[in-house]
């Protein structure tokens, strides 16, 4: 299969959106794909990751490209990176349609990590919007999904009326995530057994699924 660009964006600051961008691209390459991570957040905080990461497995070691970049040169680094790469896993920042764009024109898949209560469903409305006016395919992912199962059914009943696709796999709240990413590891290496890992394995096999379907389609 060539090579996959998948954007994350969500206007909406708070979203988990960079803890999901480091957890999926460590998840890809452990299931032996090349994967690239692209930081187009001028606020750095893939970069810190992957400097954490760095740090503890070492420079040789981090398993992952890192590259960062902004504005319009983000379409063109992700592209470039796509021709060596299976993945190419790209964080964008919140707030700025203007910076999100060139990275979701050129996504092959857009990511769109959703909190499953009412204000954070409506304000992702620009974002669904942008990815609709870039003509853009887009996948809504339930993130930090709250203990209350009846809310999250319910955001979940709302989200498929969008007119968007909507991962069956949903990601829980959970303290894990962010303990790793303190480390430059994700829960896929510091508790592999974890509900918390398993449901990040469960997102990436949609994902890839979903990427084979549509490249056959392309």
């Amino acid at each position: 299969m060539a090579g996959t660009i998948l954007t994350l964006a969500q206007q909406k600051g708070g979203s988990g959106k960079t803890t999901l961008a480091a957890h999926l691209a460590v998840a890809l390459m452990r299931k032996r794909h090349a994967v690239a991570l692209l930081d187009t957040d001028p606020q750095g905080s893939l970069g810190e990751w992957f400097e954490a990461r760095e740090r503890t497995f070492g420079e040789e070691n981090a398993g992952l490209t890192f590259k960062t970049a902004s504005g319009w040169g983000a379409r063109r680094e992700a592209r470039g990176l796509k021709r060596d790469h299976g993945f190419v896993v790209v964080d964008t920042p919140p707030k700025s349609d203007l910076e999100a764009r060139p990275a979701i024109e050129a996504a092959d898949l857009v990511l769109v990590p959703v909190q499953p209560t009412p204000v954070d469903l409506w304000a992702t409305d620009p974002t669904l919007e942008l990815i609709a006016k870039e003509d853009a395919e887009g996948l809504l992912v339930v993130n930090r999904a709250l203990k209350r199962a009846s809310l999250t059914a319910e955001m979940l009943g709302r989200m498929d009326q969008l007119g968007h696709r909507v991962a069956k796999t949903t990601l829980g709240n959970r303290v894990a995530f962010a303990a790793a990413m303190g480390e430059g590891r994700t829960v896929s290496e510091t508790q592999p057994s974890s509900l918390a890992a398993g449901e990040v394995d469960a997102l990436v096999k949609e994902i890839v699924k979903l990427a084979q379907a549509l490249g056959k389609q392309r």
